[in-house]
């Protein structure tokens, strides 16, 4: 009876406060990896190209030429972030599974242009990039990884300021084919396109609580299956004005190893989409 009470004592403090998404709206975009926002205009990634849209889902300029200024080699962009006018991209050279000459590359957010980039350290361990996101509060940079191993079981921190590389922080446990990161309210949160399309199985939302000796506790923070089609989970951010989430996904081709090999049927063309929820937070 007493063990009774306590589980029933524990299942309300772990209950006490909760967080819902209420999905508000859909926006068809070009490019199918990242999404940012200022709150004034939505950023978004694809593989080889940066767009900006209007809240509305106006383009109103693209560069599809990111590459140009880059001096090592780069082929992928990953999943990005805007911080006081700049975007934050997650930079590589991908192929089959595999990445490398990782770079954090900083560009215009007003121009899309490329300005400067940020030293990798190799030392880190990291294998991949998938994704990258600004701590506001700690002034640091984080980057997540997609492959699996010891590269995808931590998530990578660079001084804000200087760029130097600060620490990694391993997951526990780490969620399978990460796609995104961004700090919001004192928390990580993670996508990762970790169920399996063909099988009909949606991909996951994960919160991440760091802890002071470079570990993190992740949870699972909400299943999408109020989504159109079980297609790739990618990019995320939070509208630092309406406290809208932004998850970017994409359906209707069928992605192997990170490569594209046709097309689910129904579909002729990969469909790029932005999803806007209300977050909700419940007593």
């Amino acid at each position: 009876m007493r063990n009774m009470l306590w589980l029933c004592i524990f299942m309300c403090c772990i209950g006490a406060e909760q967080t819902k998404y209420k999905l508000l709206r859909c926006l068809e975009v070009d490019g199918r990896q990242g999404v940012a926002t200022d709150g004034q205009h939505y950023f978004v990634s694809g593989s080889k190209s940066l767009y900006k849209y209007d809240k509305n889902g106006k383009l109103v300029a693209k560069n599809t030429t990111p590459f140009a200024s880059y001096k090592i080699p780069c082929n992928h962009i990953g999943d990005i972030d805007v911080f006081h006018g700049e975007l934050f991209i997650s930079a590589e050279y991908f192929m089959d599974g595999k990445g490398k000459d990782i770079q954090i590359a900083i560009h215009d957010a007003k121009t899309l242009k490329f300005k400067r980039t940020f030293k990798f350290d190799a030392s880190s361990g990291q294998e991949e990039v998938s994704g990258i996101c600004v701590d506001r509060d700690r002034k640091t940079v984080w980057m997540c990884s997609w492959v699996g191993g010891e590269s995808g079981n931590h998530i990578y921190e660079y001084d804000l300021t200087t760029g130097n590389y600060l620490r990694k922080v391993r997951l526990n446990p780490a969620p399978q084919w990460q796609q995104g990161i961004f700090y919001y309210k004192g928390n990580l949160y993670l996508s990762a396109d970790d169920g399996d399309a063909e099988k009909q199985q949606w991909d996951h939302l994960y919160r991440v609580v760091l802890h002071k000796n470079n570990t993190a506790s992740v949870t699972m923070e909400k299943t999408f299956d109020d989504i159109k089609f079980p297609g790739e989970a990618e990019g995320l951010a939070v509208d630092p004005t309406t406290n809208e989430l932004l998850m970017h996904f994409n359906r209707g081709k069928r992605i192997v190893l990170g490569m594209p090999k046709g097309f689910y049927p129904g579909y002729t063309r990969e469909i790029h989409e932005i999803y806007v929820y209300k977050i909700i937070k419940t007593p």
